[in-house]
């Protein structure tokens, strides 16, 4: 079985490849949390106190706290914002770029664990990306269902 069957053809053309990594240990309560509000952004204790019961309150009401998949997920889905970020500033100098989410999480897990690139637990594979400059244009035009039959303006 293949390790990443959505990345394989894309590899071969790609000059860069990013794997792009959810971290896990985002409860409001972790030390990483109440770390970061402290050392990083100099944030007053009672702000911390404050914002970590606004978090608490969030992750609650999105049933975030259920379980440890639950809070992946979420942690995954804050990745797209970098993906869609990357995209488009690589878009904007001329740099083609595909998302891939097509690869097998437990073997890129597995690797990436057995290189030390998960921090011992603390981040999971979220989803892939290739960046190059393409050498041909597309063979098939793509094409695209009209704006007005997938966007309802309101």
């Amino acid at each position: 079985m293949k390790i990443a069957p959505g990345a394989e053809q894309k590899l071969k053309g790609a000059s860069h490849f990013v794997i792009i990594l959810a971290r896990v240990d985002i409860r409001y309560d972790s030390e990483y949390i109440v770390n970061h509000m402290k050392s990083v952004q100099k944030m007053p204790d009672e702000i911390i106190k404050m914002l970590v019961y606004g978090l608490k309150q969030f992750q609650n009401n999105w049933k975030l706290l259920v379980n440890d998949r639950a809070i992946y997920d979420w942690s995954s889905k804050q990745t797209y914002i970098a993906l869609a970020n990357m995209m488009s500033a690589a878009a904007q100098i001329g740099i083609d770029s595909t998302p891939i989410e097509g690869f097998h999480f437990e073997d890129v897990h597995a690797l990436l664990e057995s290189e030390g690139l998960l921090e011992n637990g603390i981040y999971k594979p979220s989803v892939m990306v290739a960046f190059g400059y393409r050498k041909e244009d597309p063979k098939r035009t793509k094409t695209r269902k009209e704006l007005s039959e997938i966007v309802q303006w309101v």
